[in-house]
């Protein structure tokens, strides 16, 4: 008689764990980096952003790089010497400071070095939003149409240059 009762109660236990299996299962099989973009292979958004230091981007001509920084980012300083290795290759990086204050903006650069050959500000964070931002740093590769070809977050580590963002260059050109 008792083996009877503890039936109901094991198998809340077991269907609990099946569930919670399923839904670990669903987020690990997706890779966690791919938010997905509805720009890929679109005309990337105009660039309404404040001059930074008298400096306003310009987008198309050449194969670039579109890169949203800021000073208060942890993650920006990580990329920010993979960013300046490739500066130094002669691969045009544009920078939007997103949301930061100017002088600790200057002081980021100051201290790391500045890879980019231009700089706007964002500090409303509206061109962020009309680029699909969901933080910084985001990079996105351009083609020299304009076309967004790639769209990277988080920071561009060497690894992530290696497999994601050095391909889609090798494309766009």
């Amino acid at each position: 008689m008792a083996g009877k009762n503890l039936s109901p109660i094991l198998i809340v236990p077991v269907l609990a764990a099946a569930v919670l299996g399923t839904f670990l299962w669903a987020m690990l099989r997706d890779n966690p980096d791919e938010l997905p973009s509805q720009f890929i292979a679109q005309t990337a958004p105009p660039l309404d952003v404040e001059p930074f230091e008298g400096t306003l981007p310009d987008l198309g001509g050449e194969v670039m790089l579109v890169n949203f920084w800021a000073s208060w980012c942890g993650p920006c300083r990580i990329e920010h010497p993979v960013l300046m290795d490739l500066a130094a290759e002669g691969i045009p990086i544009v920078g939007i400071n997103y949301k930061d204050d100017p002088a600790n903006a200057r002081a980021f650069l100051d201290e790391l070095g500045d890879p980019y050959e231009a700089i706007g500000a964002d500090s409303t964070g509206r061109t962020g939003i009309d680029w699909g931002l969901y933080g910084v740093p985001e990079t996105f590769v351009i083609d020299a149409e304009g076309r967004i070809v790639l769209r990277f977050p988080g920071p561009v580590t060497a690894s992530a240059l290696a497999t994601r963002v050095r391909p889609a260059i090798e494309a766009a050109r």
